[in-house]
């Protein structure tokens, strides 16, 4: 499987909630960073982090860019947040070894933001 096939299927998975699936796609040693945080997961704690984030709905694949082992792509999420739909924009930076997610970065940004006040022009 290349990197554009297994990251649709990631895609997929998530989007379906099928949290039992997650870890075959990721291998042994999976690592992800998420950029806004700093922080860094393992295979076992990024299913996790997934499966039991609170009031997620949907992930849509937006645009998918691959060449051999590596790929790119923006999803758009959706979830409940303070009883309301929130939106976000995610771009993931991965790798693939052998048909699996061998590291991943993530970037997230909240899609109902507004640009800081005064950094637009009039």
């Amino acid at each position: 499987m290349d990197a554009a096939e297994v990251v649709r299927r990631l895609v997929d998975t998530i989007d379906a909630h099928r949290w039992e699936g997650l870890p075959d796609l990721l291998a042994p040693g999976f690592s992800s960073r998420l950029v806004h945080t700093g922080e860094t997961f393992d295979r076992d704690a990024w299913v996790r982090l997934n499966a039991d984030y609170p009031g997620f709905e949907r992930m849509h694949l937006e645009d998918l860019v691959a060449q051999g082992d590596r790929a790119a792509c923006r999803a758009h999420v959706t979830g409940v947040t303070e009883g309301r739909t929130a939106h976000f924009e995610v771009a993931m930076f991965v790798t693939v070894t052998e048909g699996v997610i061998q590291e991943m970065t993530e970037v997230w940004a909240d899609g109902d933001s507004s640009p800081p006040e005064g950094t637009r022009p009039g």
